[in-house]
């Protein structure tokens, strides 16, 4: 039986694997079917700290990987299927095996919303990216016309920041007015280099055989009428899914998905902790995902060590 499993391997799970490896509680850390997270997928991060060159996301991850495994930690390439939370120790389904363990850290993260475009994936870190904070002030965006997709506040605070490096930003927007809230709307279309583009979808991103992004196809969705905004960035901005569909119904959720922490980390279900995107609308940046994964390791240990008492 194991003392701790962490669900999950991006900043905030392997931060947990870290912190509870080096307590001595030997963790067990199931990957899920992306080894590594989000970041994993990044060809270059320049805003974690003590990176002042910047580090490749795969590199990185690997890095997280190796110190915690240094201290103990171990891996496990899998998914978990089902949980049973009702009794201790609790039990989980990982790719039709039974896993035992007084202790879970739910560190799954959240994926980004895609448009479900061939070419999007194509060009998916070649121009096309879901963070502006991560990604935006990299060379290749400077000084260059950029595209946001997307009407909510995180769509403005994207295109918002865009402003400090590219010449000019597109916002475009499915509907005729901004779903932000009042202030964010107003602020971000009284900015002189924000140009919003109303009723309208990206059809297709510009190009593929080129292996960049020099553009966007757009369609009206009133109209249907066609035009190609040039552009060096797809900064896409439609929101995030929470991976905690499996704790439906024994976790406590909002309305989003995203998993509510009662006191620091800890979950409705003593033993259950939670630590990452998988719990954060809000930031959704690796260091906040890391400095949670530090957290619910701690109190994962301080529960163990309460209840061995």
């Amino acid at each position: 039986m194991e003392k701790v499993v962490i669900i999950g391997s991006g900043c905030a799970g392997w931060t947990a694997a870290l912190y509870s490896a080096r307590a001595n509680l030997k963790p067990l850390v199931l990957t899920g079917p992306h080894p590594g997270g989000l970041l994993a997928t990044t060809t270059i991060v320049e805003n974690y700290p003590g990176f002042p060159e910047g580090i490749d996301g795969y590199e990185l991850m690997t890095r997280f990987q190796k110190q915690a495994e240094r201290f103990g930690a171990r891996a496990k390439f899998g998914q978990v299927e089902s949980a049973d939370l009702s009794q201790q120790p609790f039990l989980l389904t990982v790719d039709g095996e039974t896993l035992q363990t007084e202790t879970i850290i739910i560190a799954s993260g959240a994926t980004h919303r895609h448009l479900g475009l061939e070419s999007e994936h194509k060009l998916e870190n070649k121009g096309v990216t879901y963070c502006a904070t991560c990604d935006g002030a990299l060379p290749i965006f400077r000084n260059q016309p950029l595209v946001v997709v997307g009407g909510g506040d995180s769509a403005c605070e994207e295109a918002m920041y865009l402003t400090r490096f590219g010449s000019l930003v597109y916002l475009v927007h499915r509907r005729d007015q901004l779903r932000a809230s009042r202030i964010m709307a107003d602020r971000t279309l009284a900015h002189a280099k924000i140009k919003p583009i109303w009723n309208s979808a990206v059809t297709e991103v510009l190009d593929a055989s080129q292996d960049k992004v020099t553009g966007v196809r757009l369609k009206n969705l009133k109209t249907e009428t066609e035009q190609v905004l040039d552009s060096a960035g797809l900064f896409i901005a439609i929101g995030h899914i929470p991976n905690t569909q499996i704790f439906r119904g024994l976790i406590d959720m909002n309305e989003m998905g995203y998993i509510i922490p009662k006191r620091g980390t800890a979950t409705n279900v003593p033993g259950v902790f939670v630590a990452g995107d998988c719990a954060d609308h809000i930031y959704r940046q690796a260091v906040t995902a890391a400095g949670t994964g530090c957290a619910a390791a701690m109190d994962a240990e301080r529960y163990l060590a309460a209840r061995n008492e």
